[in-house]
């Protein structure tokens, strides 16, 4: 049965349980031959990113359940890897990482779309890692500015030169997406100041040492609060829906950012933003892992994402609905993500270090 996009995530949620229930015990429940390997031990998870950011959130809300469904009840720990977009993390794990199941990656949504547009750097090969999920696959992007630099319409947006728009490094999603704003939005000239970590950017918009940037808006409704307020410090422009049609119950007054596209092709790089957010947050261990205990720690993921207590934990904790992924699902959003070589292209001047491509 097809699920229709405007479900509401907790219908999604639902449909989501409703397939975990109804896999075969082959897949949900694989031989634990090697469960006592784990006992004793610490499993390290290799972040792509800076600590403090929803990123951090997201994956600190898995802990206690994987140190509960891993046979063994191993220590979780997190290591912190952060540059170049997810790149740096992904190819320590594809070559240099541990390969006997206590290193897991998270590398960052990143590394997927640096690998598919074929970037500077990439030396990890997407189809050869184990994936063992994502804790979701919904997302509202909003592009939002700071209310003292006056930008307080789409129309102001557009006359304004020079707009300074936050980010954390080239190619993290924070800045794509931010680039994808600016494009679609038809922006003069932007800047793009991409030296900040997740937990710095939204003070740095306040102090006024940037003027705009993208964010989720669950983060928002979690951590800025006061920005949803009559008085708010910031003003909203805009939202990118993923899946599209999936409104937000805070933003639904905002335009979808498709709706500034000028061509066919401008609609197909919004599909692929889309796409590569649809793919998650990719949590993967390493090509060379033991298969029995990538099926132990597949199952351990599956397990915490029908874990009740873990949708309430990982709200409380990032803002965000839980809408996971299987891994078997996760590797297939993955494989479908468009490859078309125009498409491509476009999306790679769009989230690059240079200047955005003329319309």
């Amino acid at each position: 049965m097809k699920h229709s996009p405007y479900l509401s995530r907790s219908a999604r949620l639902l449909a989501f349980i409703a397939v975990v229930v109804a896999l075969p015990s082959s897949v949900v429940e694989p031989t634990h031959a090697q469960a006592p390997f784990f006992q004793g031990k610490t499993v390290t998870i290799i972040q792509g990113r800076d600590p403090g950011g929803s990123g951090d959130l997201r994956t600190k809300a898995l802990v206690p359940f994987l140190q509960k469904y891993i046979p063994g009840n191993p220590t979780v720990i997190m290591e912190y890897m952060p540059g170049a977009g997810g790149r740096k993390a992904a190819n320590h794990l594809f070559s240099t990482a541990r390969r006997d199941g206590l290193v897991i990656g998270n590398p960052s949504i990143g590394m997927i779309s640096s690998a598919i547009l074929g970037e500077a750097g990439v030396q990890y090969d997407i189809d050869k890692f184990f994936y063992l999920g994502s804790p979701y696959s919904a997302y509202h992007a909003v592009f939002v500015s700071r209310k003292q630099a006056g930008f307080g319409s789409v129309e102001k947006l557009q006359a304004a030169s020079g707009m300074r728009i936050g980010a954390q490094s080239v190619g993290f999603v924070t800045y794509n997406e931010g680039r994808l704003f600016a494009y679609l939005l038809g922006l003069k000239e932007p800047r793009f100041v991409a030296a900040y970590s997740g937990a710095e950017l939204d003070p740095a918009l306040i102090r006024g040492e940037i003027d705009a940037r993208a964010t989720g808006a669950d983060s928002i409704a979690q951590r800025n609060k006061e920005w949803l307020e009559k008085d708010s410090p910031v003003d909203f422009h805009a939202i990118l829906e993923v899946p599209k049609g999936n409104k937000h119950p805070q933003f639904a007054q905002l335009r979808e950012i498709e709706s500034f596209a000028k061509s066919e092709l401008d609609r197909k790089v919004v599909n692929m933003a889309r796409a590569f957010r649809i793919a998650g947050t990719p949590f993967v261990l390493p090509p060379g892992t033991p298969t029995e205990r990538v099926e132990i720690i597949q199952a351990a993921f599956r397990k915490t994402f029908q874990d009740p207590e873990f949708s309430r934990e990982y709200k409380k904790m990032s803002g965000d609905e839980a809408t996971p992924l299987l891994p078997e699902n996760h590797e297939k959003a993955i494989r479908e993500i468009p490859r078309e070589r125009e498409v491509i292209e476009l999306f790679k001047k769009l989230v690059g270090a240079g200047p955005l491509p003329g319309r």
